[in-house]
């Protein structure tokens, strides 16, 4: 449906495997916010029939993602850790824009670019992973976000005029590249 304007090298794995640990702790966190997110769209457009239902079946979905994360850090031994600030999704989140419309549309687009990186991401850790369960969960999880990606363009297409949304989508990838560039490569989603 859409590309993403900045690639992410092969080269961040590196970072993530050699702390895998600490990249499945970021990771739970990534998918308990996402389940949070879910909840309060659709508490916030009680009226948007099916942005409400997609919202409760992705809040589902997200959380039991995390349940799976959880499962694979209780496995090595890792406890869940705190939540830590993700400066991603801090700057991303500087460009929503303020009016009613102008502010769903704007989450709508940026939960979509937020899910391409994910599928990006998660595809290239699932490269790097060795056969087993955490390389066949990761594909698992690639896929999965590539379908929530074009979930959130498909609402904003769904209540907004598709040229409208077009045009700003191509905004925020612009931002979000320039975005990904400046933050430094961790063991982190983004």
């Amino acid at each position: 449906m859409f590309e993403l304007k900045y690639h992410t090298p092969f080269e961040w794995t590196h970072k993530v495997l050699e702390d895998f640990g600490t990249f499945l702790q970021d990771h739970a966190a990534a998918e308990k916010k996402a389940s949070g997110m879910a909840m309060s769209m659709l508490s916030h457009y009680p009226d948007r029939i099916k942005l409400v239902k997609a919202m409760a079946d992705l809040a589902i979905e997200e959380m039991i993602h995390f349940k799976q994360v959880l499962k694979l850090l209780n496995e090595r031994d890792i406890i869940l850790g705190n939540d830590q600030k993700d400066p991603y999704i801090k700057k991303i989140r500087a460009i929503f824009r303020n009016g009613k419309d102008e502010f769903l549309i704007d989450r709508l687009l940026v939960a979509a670019v937020i899910e391409a990186r994910g599928h990006e991401r998660f595809s290239l850790v699932a490269e790097a992973l060795p056969a087993g369960k955490e390389k066949d969960f990761y594909v698992a999880i690639a896929k999965s976000e590539e379908k929530h990606k074009n979930l959130f363009v498909e609402l904003a297409y769904e209540y907004f005029d598709k040229a409208l949304i077009d045009e700003r989508l191509e905004e925020i990838l612009i931002a979000e590249a320039e975005i990904c560039e400046s933050i430094p490569f961790t063991a982190a989603l983004h």
